[in-house]
């Protein structure tokens, strides 16, 4: 729960319609603190005050790029993410209380922590497929990487080696089955970011942040209207947006769950996130041979992101208990063993789905 107060001089700062005369947090954001801004004419504003864990310059530039090149190929921009400019047209505020940041407040919009049905997650598809689609002309190449090497799978795997190497909590030990499934499948899980190198997949801005929380959809027709937190946007491979996705949404168990009989792969949710994918974006035919490859490299580098962090002693995600990240790793993995039981199953679900498109 965010528990900062804001005084309304900060507010006053941006270009809004009319005096605010309403300030109350919102959300439940784990990193940027959030309010809902409500002024005398009756609009809406979502007002950040932006962590320090974020580089801001380059990190607002990246947004500011995005958002207004949207808004400019968008049916309908005020059903959009849109960047709310400075009095002095900053696309953020620097002042003694913090950095800020404000976007329009997308009205009758609700979020979803998970999907209630393969509709939900089809429609999430349509989504981030339009996400793709809108910025399919944008030059990717002009955005900063606010996390360096990101999704470069081999460089995750270097680093997963060294951490094997120094054994600093002497976990090693405990979790050698968990490194033997990651090592047998490193040359597998490296295809994409060689086929990215070698210019075989197109370089393409992605969201890299693609759980159904992150799109907004309309109250009453429950129809998506648009993606939201644009904090990690960077270049990248349009099956990095696709393959996240389904390691979310189309898992049938908790990312932390101990029993791993209840993960698997959900092979209707996996088609419902495939159809509105592939109907919402104009995907190469080495992107769409590659979506099963994408939901399979995806788990397996969150997987071994999650071992690494293990034996690095839970440094860099958040834990409640001291085994949980191992826990995660399990998970991922046992799903990536699911998929590859599977994978003849998931690519005809592509073909079929790509024929339905065509037909």
């Amino acid at each position: 729960m965010n528990n900062t107060k804001i005084d309304i001089s900060v507010v006053k700062n941006f270009i809004i319609d009319g005096e605010p005369i309403e300030i109350k947090t919102y959300g439940n954001g784990h990193i940027n603190n959030t309010f809902l801004i409500v002024t005398d004419s009756g609009k809406r504003y979502i007002l950040q005050k932006i962590s320090d864990a974020f580089e801001i310059h380059n990190l607002m530039k990246n947004i500011d790029a995005v958002t207004s090149f949207m808004a400019l190929k968008a049916d309908n921009p005020e059903r959009q993410m849109q960047l709310i400019h400075t009095v002095n047209n900053e696309n953020f505020l620097s002042s003694s209380a913090g950095k800020f940041r404000m976007f329009n407040y997308v009205e009758n919009s609700i979020c979803l922590d998970a999907p209630e049905s393969t509709d939900d997650f089809y429609e999430a598809a349509v989504s981030f497929g339009k996400f793709q689609k809108l910025l399919e002309d944008f030059p990717a190449n002009t955005l900063t990487e606010p996390i360096k090497n990101f999704h470069n799978t081999p460089d995750r795997y270097r680093i997963l080696k060294e951490t094997i190497a120094s054994d600093k909590m002497d976990r090693v030990k405990l979790v050698e089955p968990e490194i033997e499934f990651a090592i047998e499948r490193e040359e597998k899980a490296g295809i994409l970011q060689r086929m990215r190198d070698s210019g075989q997949l197109p370089v393409r801005v992605t969201h890299n942040d693609t759980k159904l929380n992150n799109v907004l959809f309309d109250k009453d027709t429950r129809k998506s209207l648009c993606v939201i937190d644009l904090d990690t946007v960077m270049p990248g491979l349009s099956l990095y947006d696709f393959g996240d996705a389904i390691r979310f949404g189309a898992a049938t168990a908790k990312e932390d769950e101990k029993d791993l009989s209840k993960m698997t792969i959900d092979l209707n949710m996996f088609r419902a996130f495939t159809r509105g994918y592939i109907n919402s974006c104009n995907l190469s035919k080495e992107e769409i041979d590659c979506l099963v490859l994408g939901a399979m490299t995806m788990t397996l580098e969150c997987g071994v992101r999650f071992l690494t962090d293990y034996l690095d002693g839970d440094n860099y995600f958040k834990t409640t208990y001291e085994s949980q990240n191992i826990d995660r790793c399990r998970t991922q993995f046992k799903l990536v063993a699911e998929m590859e039981k599977h994978k003849e199953e998931m690519d005809n679900i592509v073909k079929e789905e790509v024929s339905r498109l065509n037909r």
